[in-house]
């Protein structure tokens, strides 16, 4: 990352860099600008997320493109329900000396897509559990530190249920974001079809290094928060753990459980990122508003009545504020 002679030089190259990478990636990924936001604004946080969006809405596209606009190796691991642990991480071999030797699997990478992880076993969606949450992969009781940074993009199929199985709350957890990509509006499937169905292709332009990544994720975490912001963050996040002491009739009534404290975690952290991509020096509770939806929807848990009544966790976590 270039010197910056101040914090504020560099949020500011931060919001440059932003509406640079931003520019890039509507050259091919057109009408999902808040998806696009959102994966950014994870990894500007050094999180992961989580895709849930039916086929064919470009997921694939759209993570290869922002890989290349950055500067970062990329690498697709598709889920299926034969993949094994060895598969994602690597694995032991013998060489011709006869000595053992790691061969790196696909997660040695600053990029993955985890394509339909629903589809594989917990046995082997745990073997991302170590590398999303200390960066490091562990073979034989060696470590093995993953390039920096590193980023997992998940993506699931919210129709195929058939031959799933559900991501264990764990796993969920250590996803930042849980972000719905919906289908594209009129207008923006025309301008679609149109770029995708004639032999001209666009040229993606690296814009931010894996560097300067790095360094917009350490001054992510130094954006002061003022104490009201933060207490909002962590009472919003109280509200949604039913019969406790913050809870409301709405949560009591609809919510089965609530969000542990990595979910107030990322409030803040992702409401700093929010501000400096707005072109702000800190974060107002507007900014912990704007990113508790893709926080929230995978940490609380509707109960029964809740999915009788038709109200679903975003109608609950609208609501809350």
């Amino acid at each position: 990352m270039k010197e910056h002679s101040s914090d504020v030089e560099a949020a500011t190259a931060l919001f440059d860099g932003y509406k640079k990478l931003k520019a890039e990636i509507s050259k091919v990924v057109i009408g999902q600008d808040e998806v696009v936001k959102l994966l950014l604004t994870s990894i500007f946080c050094q999180g992961h997320s989580l895709l849930v969006g039916v086929p064919g809405l470009a997921k694939t596209l759209l993570i290869q493109t922002i890989s290349s606009a950055v500067n970062l190796s990329f690498n697709r691991i598709q889920f299926t329900p034969d993949l094994m642990p060895s598969d994602i991480l690597g694995a032991e071999t013998l060489d011709k000396e006869r000595n053992f030797k790691f061969i790196k699997g696909p997660i040695f990478a600053n990029i993955i897509l985890a394509d339909e992880i629903n589809r594989t076993p917990p046995k082997t969606q745990a073997a991302l559990l170590e590398a999303m949450q200390e960066y490091k992969v562990t073979i034989a009781g060696e470590d093995y530190d993953l390039p920096q940074p590193f980023f997992v993009l998940a993506t699931q199929n919210p129709i195929e249920q058939e031959g799933t199985y559900p991501l264990p709350e764990a796993q969920l957890d250590r996803f930042m974001f849980n972000i719905l990509l919906d289908y594209p509006s009129y207008q923006s499937e025309i301008d679609i079809v149109k770029n995708t169905t004639s032999i001209e292709d666009e040229t993606i332009n690296r814009v931010i290094s894996g560097e300067e990544i790095v360094g917009y994720q350490h001054l992510v975490r130094k954006v002061p928060v003022a104490d009201n912001v933060v207490e909002y963050a962590v009472e919003l996040v109280h509200k949604t753990r039913p019969f406790t002491e913050k809870a409301n009739e709405l949560s009591n009534n609809y919510l089965e459980w609530g969000a542990g404290p990595r979910a107030s975690q990322y409030l803040i952290i992702a409401a700093k990122c929010n501000a400096l991509l707005n072109g702000k020096y800190s974060p107002d509770i507007e900014d912990v508003r704007e990113v508790a939806k893709p926080i929230l929807r995978h940490r609380i848990v509707r109960n029964f009545k809740a999915e009788a009544e038709g109200i679903t966790v975003d109608d609950i976590i609208e609501k809350l504020f």
